[in-house]
């Protein structure tokens, strides 16, 4: 690379944020630009569901770099500034301030933004979504003076993660669910109840198969939800996670392949030769599985960012990292591996009920594309290793605790 080619990253969080990192450790010597609209310094989101949100972590830890890092990479941010338009037949980046970044090579990391849910009193005061610092100091400000009714409407990682922290306030929280078990599309139903009866022993009343028809509102704040068969639950407070939307506005105005996130290559390109996308919103080509993928975990902005960073300086990369996320929820902590199918047959290693084992999901063929380990630690390798292999293990062998994990891979 020219020491005169600009590269712009558009999205300030940690994909972005390690992308940077990565061009100046790998000597890129050129002009580097980070943009986001988000006001603070790039961060980790883990955080404001978990340690952050429950008061158990600094906000500084949260931050991919300190403020001086940037400087002292030479490194442009520029954080509360939206990109408003990207023009890649011209090589250039409209912000919101009326300038125009013109740039050799462009990285959207715009990530993905909380789906809403389009029904009456959506608006009402006391309705929240969690996804940025500002939404998680909002939440955690109502949730830490305890003794609220909180009703959590969307039984995912992030509404079961804030039904844990606000049941350690000490609030009355219900959460409601239109799937059968909470997690129901990720784990499926053996595996969803795991969580659904983590949550009712911790005192929460989990509300499953049945939805949400209106908020209903007094002087403007919110005090019911209604649910579809007309059921009301008091409230004095709602958080809705219900899943993330791809931030994928300036890819598709500008023209790029777009398809449930901005459609890129095993090398993070996307439909244009100089524009690049990586985190939750790259739908990425995954040699793994041999069709795209889109993941929104903390593990695949870290490690996305960095990988389409060398693929703009033109070394030879095939993103093909087995997907992971991990949660912390009560006394339970969990780490999860590749892409399972909520219809595939479980097979565990353990109890459920002891709070330890493994679960593993078999495809149609008996090979293991998915494994979660509960409580179970410094594992996460060996299970990366036995999904990459294909390997068709017999389940007695997955589910006895005396066949070392490493031999399973063949």
């Amino acid at each position: 690379m020219a020491a005169e080619d600009t590269f712009v990253i558009v999205g300030a969080g940690l994909a972005g944020a390690k992308a940077v990192e990565t061009l100046r450790a790998e000597g890129f010597g050129g002009a580097v630009v980070l943009v986001g609209d988000d006001p603070e310094l790039p961060y980790e989101r883990p955080p404001l569901s978990k340690g952050y949100l429950q008061g158990k972590a600094e906000r500084a830890s949260a931050y991919v770099h300190e403020a001086g890092w940037y400087r002292d990479h030479d490194v442009t941010l520029r954080t509360g500034v939206r990109a408003t338009k990207l023009d890649v037949g011209g090589h250039l980046l409209h912000l919101d301030t009326g300038e125009q970044l013109p740039w050799s090579k462009l990285l959207l990391a715009t990530g993905s933004s909380a789906r809403r849910l389009p029904i009456p009193g959506g608006d009402l005061v006391g309705v929240r979504y969690l996804r940025t610092f500002a939404d998680s100091d909002a939440l955690h400000e109502a949730l830490v003076r305890g003794e609220q009714r909180v009703v959590v409407v969307g039984g995912g990682w992030i509404g079961l993660e804030v039904t844990a922290a606000a049941r350690g306030f000490g609030n009355e929280v219900t959460v409601v669910e239109p799937q059968p078990t909470p997690l129901h599309a990720v784990l499926g139903p053996e595996m969803g109840e795991v969580f659904a009866r983590l949550h009712r022993e911790h005192g929460v009343d989990v509300r499953t198969g049945i939805g949400v028809q209106s908020f209903r509102g007094s002087g403007g704040s919110v005090d019911a939800v209604v649910l579809s068969d007309g059921t009301e639950v008091p409230a004095d407070l709602v958080v809705v996670g219900v899943g993330a939307a791809p931030n994928v506005a300036l890819a598709e105005e500008a023209g790029l392949g777009v398809d449930n996130g901005v459609l890129v290559d095993a090398a993070l390109r996307s439909s244009h030769p100089d524009v690049f996308a990586a985190g939750d919103v790259a739908n990425a080509f995954h040699p793994l599985y041999s069709r795209n993928v889109r993941v929104e975990h903390w593990a695949n902005a870290l490690n996305q960012g960095p990988a389409a960073a060398r693929s703009m300086l033109g070394q030879d990369v095939s993103y093909d990292r087995v997907p992971y996320f991990y949660t912390d929820q009560y006394d339970l902590g969990m780490e999860y591996s590749g892409l399972g199918a909520a219809e595939s047959r479980v097979v565990t290693r353990g109890k459920p009920e002891s709070g330890e084992f493994i679960a593993f999901w078999l495809d149609a063929a008996g090979r293991v594309e998915a494994a979660m380990n509960v409580n179970v630690w410094d594992v996460t390798g060996p299970l990366q290793d036995l999904i990459r292999s294909g390997q068709v293990v017999p389940e007695e062998r997955l589910a006895d605790p005396d066949v070392p994990l490493e031999e399973l891979a063949g």
